[in-house]
């Protein structure tokens, strides 16, 4: 197994946690006796700052030449007043739209151990696990025109969606799907909105070549409702963009912080993996930062780039071994913490738990 990850730490906390799961990925290759080869490049305020780009040439091409890239995180306060294609964030759309993916997964798991860091009651809680399946490459977000009109004092956006864009990223849910506990609920604003009548409509249609699987509508308010007070109704939900990027991040109540989210966007030339959180500039360079949504996104890439389904499931149970020990970062620190951690000392506590389940998967096949 050889792969060739591009690696863009990005700002703020961004280095501290892709540090962490760049230290999962060597020690799997190890173990394992695979060929990980690393290649890291500037992307967002660190790259404008080295490059006055916040997309490099250099950072393309290298991605676009690698089986799949891993992200740290975007953003900057001190380029809040730059021109639209001079923020840091520019980058990370550019680099989305440059490397094709237009299906965003994004898991949010209940983890018994930390149900306390959730604000849900622990019955409305239970043993939730969705996934969410975003589109990404159209919508508000890419839509023109957009702008300002006369002395800014209007501004307008567009959202548009073709039948091809939604039958697409409907399709990954659905066989995601399959693999799960085959339901899909598909969320829009149908009731005011054209697109969203267009979305509706193709699902519909595409769900009747998955008759295995229970598809549901709802409107993405209801669905902003529901994740709080019924999120174990849930297995798949596949949503535009903009809908997409704020039920997901709601849906950090799941998991009781941003900190432990991951996320792949599939569906292109090349996989982007990345953590949900932002680039937080308030606490980076502390060792205060949650590396296992960085560490879960390289498990996703083991899973769906290396089709290493062991390798990723064994990282996933090595986070969720490290939580029941009571280890914890400081955006975890409850009544329940036994040990507070760093951010590397986090990381190294997931790399000794992996060591150990490689371990007892080896003394299984001896036996």
């Amino acid at each position: 197994m050889r792969l060739n990850i591009c690696v863009l730490p990005g700002d703020g906390i961004g280095p501290e946690v892709t540090r962490e799961a760049v230290r999962i990925l060597r020690y799997v290759a190890e173990a394992q006796g695979y060929e990980f080869k690393f290649t890291e490049r500037a992307i967002g305020a660190s790259a404008l700052r080295q490059f006055d780009s916040p997309l490099p040439e250099a950072t393309i091409d290298t991605c676009k030449k690698s089986d799949a890239v891993l992200l740290g995180a975007v953003g900057h306060p001190d380029f809040d007043a730059n021109p639209p294609n001079k923020k840091p964030e520019a980058g990370l759309l550019g680099l989305r739209k440059a490397l094709g993916g237009f299906a965003n997964l994004r898991p949010a798991i209940a983890y018994p151990a930390i149900a306390k860091c959730s604000p849900l009651k622990p019955e409305v809680l239970g043993n939730a696990d969705i996934l969410f399946v975003r589109e990404l490459l159209s919508g508000l977000y890419f839509g023109e025109p957009r702008g300002f009109k006369g002395k800014r004092d209007a501004a307008f956006n567009t959202m548009s969606y073709t039948v091809e864009e939604i039958e697409r990223v409907a399709r990954v849910a659905f066989e995601l799907a399959r693999k799960r506990k085959k339901k899909v609920t598909s969320v829009d604003k149908a009731n005011v909105l054209e697109t969203s009548q267009l979305w509706r409509e193709v699902v519909t249609m595409l769900g009747k070549e998955y008759p295995d699987v229970k598809l549901e509508h709802m409107l993405v308010d209801s669905c902003a409702m529901r994740i709080v007070t019924n999120p174990t109704s849930f297995d798949v939900v596949v949503t535009e963009n903009l809908f997409g990027d704020i039920l997901t991040d709601e849906a950090a109540a799941i998991s009781g912080s941003l900190g432990m989210l991951s996320s792949a966007t599939i569906g292109g030339e090349i996989d982007l993996y990345e953590p949900v959180h932002g680039s937080a500039p308030d606490i980076a360079g502390k060792g205060l930062a949650n590396p296992l949504g960085a560490i879960a996104s390289a498990a996703m890439m083991l899973r769906y780039t290396a089709k290493l389904e062991d390798e990723a499931t064994d990282i996933e149970q090595a986070i969720k071994e490290v939580l029941a020990s009571g280890y914890r970062t400081a955006d975890l620190d409850n009544s329940e913490t036994k040990y507070l951690l760093s951010t590397e000392q986090m990381g190294r506590m997931v790399e000794h738990a992996l060591s150990e389940q490689f371990d007892r998967r080896r003394s299984y096949h001896a036996v």
